[in-house]
């Protein structure tokens, strides 16, 4: 099913999902779509394997934890959260080496909560891996107190991304 992209979300550089410096991490690119969605797009490397050809269960879980966190911002766009709560069912192995997808959406957002839900899926359109995790929602500055501004460590990609993604 294609699915209409409202927006591209922005980046940073050292991020170990979507940094677009770092040299051992993923770089996701993550969009919000109309359906209420956001969709990250990522490709494993051989470097985050367990089992051969095989993704990291750590690695899936990090991903599940920022892609379910920043489904907090198609609501309050400058939202930021700390993750209290994270958990994962394994179901397929998450291969290497292959443009994949991270689908999360809310569940609940109130004054200090956020919670969400989402899953990696796989090529053929089966789900591997889901999660639900709850966040303690929080400014950036209280989150890292070496940080004043987010434009400090964020910035959007000039490449503005597909029209619509399909999953």
């Amino acid at each position: 099913m294609e699915n209409k992209v409202a927006r591209k979300q922005y980046v940073s550089k050292e991020c170990f999902i979507c940094g677009t410096e770092n040299i051992a991490g993923l770089k996701a690119k993550f969009f919000e779509l109309e359906n209420g969605e956001l969709v990250g797009v990522f490709t494993a490397q051989d470097m985050h394997q367990s089992y051969p050809n095989r993704l990291h269960g750590g690695v899936s879980a990090a991903l599940l934890d920022e892609t379910i966190g920043r489904t907090m911002m198609l609501e309050e766009p400058d939202t930021w959260g700390v993750t209290v709560e994270l958990n994962l069912k394994y179901k397929k192995p998450v291969p290497l080496n292959e443009e994949l997808k991270v689908i999360a959406r809310p569940l609940r957002n109130s004054r200090k909560i956020f919670e969400g839900e989402g899953e990696i899926i796989l090529n053929n359109g089966e789900v591997a891996v889901t999660a639900y995790a709850k966040y303690v929602k929080m400014t950036v500055s209280k989150i890292s107190e070496d940080i004043d501004n987010i434009d400090d460590f964020m910035y959007y990609e000039e490449d503005k991304g597909p029209e619509y993604i399909e999953y």
